[in-house]
């Protein structure tokens, strides 16, 4: 025994890549849904939705476990609908932490849809990628 217990067939990429490039896919796809005037978000290109991915998921992992247990009594007065703010916020955040290059310039309602999309999205491509269902 080799003491490896990884499930993947030899030269499959790890899950977290996987993900990664999933969620920057999903980041690119909703970048050119049109809102107002302009984009619902604003991405300079594949490197930088690399990059924003990776923002929005340490993001995602640090800090929306805290607002997450800090909003539960919002959450049980809203039915969970709430978390829609929430993770409207991460994805501000994620803007805020990237600079001009990530742009949501839409607000906290736009932010709200992108968060919405972002999720469908992410579903719909791990469907397809990786056959979760």
């Amino acid at each position: 025994m080799t003491g490896s217990y990884d499930k993947r067939p030899r030269g499959a990429m790890p899950g977290w890549l996987v993900k990664w490039l999933i969620n920057a896919l999903a980041l690119l796809i909703v970048s050119y849904v049109p809102y107002g005037r302009g984009q619902l978000i604003q991405i300079d290109g594949a490197g930088t939705a690399l990059i924003a991915a990776m923002v929005l998921g340490i993001v995602n992992t640090f800090i929306r476990p805290i607002f997450m247990l800090f909003s539960l009594p919002m959450q049980f007065a809203t039915f969970g609908l709430f978390t829609l703010v929430i993770n409207a916020l991460m994805l501000m955040l994620g803007d805020w932490l990237m600079g001009r290059s990530f742009d949501l310039p839409g607000g906290l309602f736009a932010a709200i849809i992108a968060s919405i999309l972002l999720g469908l999205t992410g579903a719909a491509l791990n469907a397809i990628i990786r056959g979760d269902k």
